[in-house]
């Protein structure tokens, strides 16, 4: 039994291992008109395995054959209809992808806490600040119990809300409880019954 692990890798697996077997006896022939005769045939298997993308597609056979040449991996020498397409023109770089701050650590308070966390450190008035200072935490508190459903400590709340203002914000010492967590996750239950 020839399992698909022991053969060889398939470049373009939609169109199976007999096409690419073909392209491999294609590459073996010797004769060029012979060659070209054999990768018309292979063409026209891959045109029928693909009928309903023909209309659709102006430039479908432009792309048949340029999936022909990238199935033999470039090494098969024959006339194309089309302008061939050649990998070393065509090289692109890959950037990694950077993604926001936001995403990588605490992601379940969200980037609308950071922006109030910034406007926070930057208020000058002190009594504003103090009430906006509980209202992110509140917020942090009841993010945390819709991403987590685990009841949590309101330390918990005030060490991740220093860690996200970088140690600007410390309510630690402070003695005045958030909500309770009863309060915040059955809320919009009442609302929804009182409504009908």
């Amino acid at each position: 039994m020839e399992y698909n692990t022991n053969r060889f890798k398939l470049v373009i697996p939609e169109y199976g291992r007999n096409i690419h077997k073909m392209i491999a006896y294609a590459i073996k022939i010797k004769n060029r008109k012979k060659r070209n005769r054999c990768a018309l045939s292979i063409i026209k298997l891959m045109t029928d395995s693909n009928l309903r993308f023909n209309k659709a597609f102006p430039y479908f056979q432009h792309k048949l054959w340029n999936q022909l040449l990238i199935m033999s991996r470039y090494q098969l020498d024959i006339d194309t209809p089309f302008p061939k397409y050649h990998p070393d023109k065509f090289k692109t770089s890959f950037y990694k992808a950077v993604y926001p701050e936001y995403l990588t650590n605490f992601r379940y308070y969200g980037k609308i806490i950071r922006n109030m966390i910034h406007v926070a450190i930057h208020c000058k008035n002190e009594q504003k600040k103090e009430g906006l200072l509980y209202a992110i935490a509140n917020t942090m508190k009841k993010n945390y119990l819709r991403w987590n459903k685990n009841l949590v400590e309101d330390n918990v709340i005030f060490q991740d809300l220093k860690k996200l203002s970088k140690g600007k914000i410390c309510l630690m010492n402070n003695m005045d409880p958030l909500l309770q967590c009863s309060y915040l996750l059955y809320k919009h239950k009442y609302k929804k019954k009182k409504k009908k």
